[in-house]
């Protein structure tokens, strides 16, 4: 694990592999050891794989402030790029990581040579609808105060019940969220996660209002509770090219069939 200091925190992170950057992003409720099948892969193919602990994610900083917003989530990225020595890199974001993805690629295109979103289309392409506020209600109840104390209770137990339910067709093995448990019972850091969640406002902000101009590639679970269908939907969202690729999996599909995940996602690197 090495450190670097990037948009105003103290960022921990994972690396392997050598060559131009490729920056992984996890989501929630997850870690960055949520790539430790793909990064050895990302490595072989000739790259630098960085996968850092987002804000909040211990043992990267926790603000003093509540600075989880989409803007600052998307400066983290750039200013990530930046400490790590390089003027471009490929970005790779599975949930809050895609969103934050997503925000880098609107604030500095020149910056992100090709954007990879998993589980998570264009947030500009989402419209509501009560199949789709059902499947999201989780949103709502990580939003809201005492949401720290939620996650902790019963073991963690809502840790485990949202893997299960966001990736219906996995039996999730036990130890696959161990790592999360032990980020989540670190002083301050449930509250951080969840801090992401109450960040969300009724109105996008302008990065993601804005089309994405880089070369974009969308991982869709044909298991997700979110269609592949959604996806397409999103080309609206791209001016540069934009393709959707689907994969066996629900939301975690990377940690699901990691095999497959691999070979769809290694040409994509070079190409």
């Amino acid at each position: 694990m090495d450190y670097v200091d990037a948009n105003g925190l103290r960022f921990a992170y994972l690396t392997e592999g050598r060559g131009p950057l490729v920056l992984l992003l996890h989501g929630f409720p997850d870690t960055p050891y949520t790539w430790d099948r793909v990064m050895p892969a990302i490595a072989q193919a000739g790259f630098r794989a960085v996968a850092p602990f987002m804000r909040g994610y211990r043992p990267t900083d926790i603000p003093t402030t509540a600075s989880y917003d989409a803007e600052t989530l998307g400066r983290d990225v750039i200013g990530l790029i930046d400490a790590l020595g390089e003027k471009q890199a490929i970005v790779i974001g599975h949930d809050w990581g895609a969103l934050a993805a997503y925000t880098a690629a609107s604030l500095a295109p020149e910056r992100v040579s090709k954007l990879i979103a998993i589980g998570i289309p264009h947030p500009r392409s989402v419209k509501p609808t009560p199949k789709l506020l059902w499947t999201m209600r989780h949103m709502f109840v990580l939003g809201r105060r005492g949401a720290g104390a939620k996650l902790r209770a019963n073991d963690f137990a809502y840790v485990d019940h949202l893997v299960r339910r966001w990736s219906p067709a996995w039996h999730v093995p036990k130890s696959e969220t161990e790592r999360i448990k032990q980020a989540f019972a670190e002083p301050g850091c449930a509250e951080a996660a969840c801090a992401y969640y109450a960040a969300l406002g009724p109105r996008l902000p302008a990065p993601l209002r804005a089309p994405i101009r880089v070369p974009t590639v969308a991982f869709a679970g044909i298991h997700d509770n979110i269609s592949p269908r959604a996806y397409e939907k999103a080309r609206r969202c791209f001016t540069s090219s934009y393709e959707v690729v689907q994969v066996p999996g629900g939301h975690f599909m990377h940690r699901e069939h990691p095999s497959e995940f691999i070979a769809e996602l290694t040409p994509l690197l070079a190409s």
